[in-house]
């Protein structure tokens, strides 16, 4: 058992536990220190502040994948959003007759609970009925105590298989502070079935290559050409982030077309190990929490 199957197991033994003890309790196993509440000074340790501490309705909205498009329409236009095929609660209620020979079949409410069709003659629907009827059953609140998960209603949504040549694109997820963006982590060569080993790569607003997490220090400069229209997504980013103290946006960009992804609010569920110190510690101090008496909403 990986480390990550060992902590999806831990998630769910622990799951029965009061969420500041089961919050306090994993992170210490992620991270291997101990959480600090009263005095947060790194990413990690805010994000779990905010859990507790920094909630209003339009956080359970943003972190719809269905609900959000109404959101991104009203702040940028609709032109940013992947084409919807359809919505349903059950799978059984999905007519495959009417949607086009490539798509992707994903839950609204949590991350991973996604089926990608290239081509309907060989798309395996039965395995795609049982990873996604599982994820319709979970409260993704429960995997990390994120509240703006809580309350969401679970739906099958249908959108357009975008591709690079065939491949799930590089996904450019930027990170904003009080509506400001900041550095981009551009992630590589995800979902693929060959050869070609997922990269997590942090890069500035000038594209010069940024070590943030642990052995990046050991990388060479990697490959990856500046999207000439950075500027444009910087923009869409600050509007799509305004009204949070932070959040990531995750875009995509192909040939010069940006598409939404969705928003981030609590990146990993504030367990992010693979950062280094230093890079929690700076992420941190960008991040400037109200107290709850000075959150209007």
């Amino acid at each position: 058992m990986n480390r990550d199957e060992l902590m999806k197991t831990l998630k769910k033994t622990l799951r029965i536990l009061p969420d500041k003890q089961y919050v306090k309790l994993y992170f210490h196993l992620r991270l291997k220190r101990k959480l600090n509440l009263k005095n947060p000074r790194h990413l990690n340790d805010k994000l779990q502040w905010m859990k507790f501490n920094y909630r209003f309705p339009l956080q359970t909205i943003v972190s719809d994948k269905y609900l959000v498009r109404d959101y991104v329409e009203k702040k940028i236009g609709n032109e940013y959003l992947i084409p919807l095929y359809g919505n349903w609660f059950k799978f059984n209620d999905i007519d495959f007759d009417t949607l086009p020979d490539q798509f992707v079949l994903k839950c609204n409410h949590d991350s991973g609970g996604l089926a990608i069709c290239k081509d309907k003659k060989t798309f395996d629907k039965e395995n795609a009925k049982k990873k996604i009827n599982k994820s319709l059953k979970d409260n993704f609140f429960y995997i990390g105590r994120e509240y703006q998960y809580k309350n969401i209603i679970p739906r099958i949504i249908c959108e357009k298989f975008i591709s690079d040549n065939g491949n799930v694109p590089m996904d450019y997820k930027i990170y904003c502070f009080n509506g400001k963006p900041d550095v981009i982590l551009v992630c590589k060569n995800r979902f693929r079935n060959d050869s070609h080993k997922a990269q997590y790569l942090y890069f500035d607003q000038n594209w010069n290559f940024v070590p943030l997490n642990k052995g990046d220090e050991l990388s060479e400069n990697p490959n990856i050409e500046k999207p000439k229209n950075l500027d444009e997504m910087l923009s869409i980013a600050r509007k799509l982030s305004e009204d949070f103290i932070f959040a990531r946006i995750d875009l995509y960009n192909i040939d010069g077309k940006i598409y939404f992804g969705e928003i981030t609010l609590t990146p990993n569920s504030g367990f992010d190990p693979d950062i280094t110190e230093e890079t929690d510690l700076y992420f941190g101090n960008k991040l400037e929490i109200p107290y709850w008496n000075e959150i209007q909403r």
